[in-house]
């Protein structure tokens, strides 16, 4: 890998961003909804995921799926070029000359770490402007007058209103979800693709490109549930903070977090679990499919 140029890196992530959202984007806007009206003291309440698809299908067709799509389209590309580009990239610095097949956590946690924590100062006013334009569709509170037409819109009077630092709002809690997320997921990733990898060597010696995709969907998506499963609070916190019509509302994650569990418990801190845990393994399988086939394509030796 030392051999192969960094940006083939970052392009490998890129196309990997674009699958996520493809997949994806449907299942976030439903845990985005939940997560904003269901801990809300007043408005509506879904009974469930599949309660709250029903309604944004009945009221605004499939386009209400992939309200906010154009910001997560491009903040999520971008975001996971760099995520991806930054852990092989530190990956391979850790490792140095000890290029071990096996899983070394002490390489693996620090690297998809540091890539969380980078990325999450680009993926904050992307996810804001997405939060935003997903909550203001069907049942929203957000008066008529002051919805926002489309994601500059959303951008432009975010900044008048907020300033600069408004677009971030956010941001601390960002930063500990795609630190901790990251380190989770690609923990899981490293550590089940070598052990099915492992297994199918020795039970078969032809390891084809079928093997490889189901290996890639197998771990992509176990990674994918890891992750949401160990920072969902973080998310909920993150939705309720930016998309808060006050913006002297707190700031503090914990604090807001501590509130949910005195009113809702535990499952409150857990709003939106359902569509999230079935967004998240599709969405990370297409990813990492997509980024291991665009290794191949682009000539990327990881081993």
């Amino acid at each position: 890998m030392g051999d192969t140029p960094a940006y083939k890196e970052y392009v490998a992530g890129l196309l990997a961003g674009v699958s996520t959202v493809a997949v994806g984007h449907p299942f976030d806007t439903v845990k985005v909804k939940l997560q904003k009206h269901n801990t809300e003291a007043h408005g509506i309440k879904y009974k469930s995921g599949l309660h709250c698809t029903a309604r944004i299908l009945r009221t605004e067709g499939i386009r209400g799926l992939y309200r906010g799509a154009t910001s997560s389209f491009v903040g999520v590309s971008f975001e996971s070029s760099l995520v991806f580009g930054i852990y092989s990239q530190t990956k391979q610095l850790l490792q140095g000359s000890s290029q071990s097949s096996a899983p070394q956590p002490h390489v693996i946690i620090p690297s998809a770490a540091y890539g969380g924590a980078i990325i999450s100062f680009v993926l904050c006013p992307s996810e804001l402007i997405k939060c935003r334009m997903q909550v203001q569709g069907t049942d929203s509170l957000v008066p008529v007058s002051s919805r926002y037409s489309g994601p500059l819109d959303c951008a432009v009077k975010t900044v008048k209103s907020e300033g600069v630092k408004g677009i971030f709002r956010g941001g601390f809690t960002t930063l500990l979800r795609e630190s901790i997320g990251n380190a989770v997921f690609f923990s899981v990733y490293e550590y089940v693709r070598y052990h099915m990898h492992s297994q199918l060597n020795s039970a078969s010696s032809d390891h084809g490109n079928l093997i490889d995709v189901g290996v890639g969907i197998m771990s992509g998506g176990l990674g994918g549930m890891a992750f949401w499963s160990a920072v969902l609070p973080l998310d909920v916190a993150k939705t309720i903070i930016q998309t808060a019509p006050n913006e002297n509302t707190s700031r503090n994650p914990f604090r807001i977090l501590n509130s949910i569990y005195r009113r809702d418990g535990f499952k409150g801190c857990y709003t939106g679990l359902g569509p999230t845990i079935c967004r998240a393994f599709p969405a990370n399988a297409a990813a990492i499919v997509t980024w291991e086939l665009a290794i191949k394509l682009l000539g990327i030796n990881r081993e």
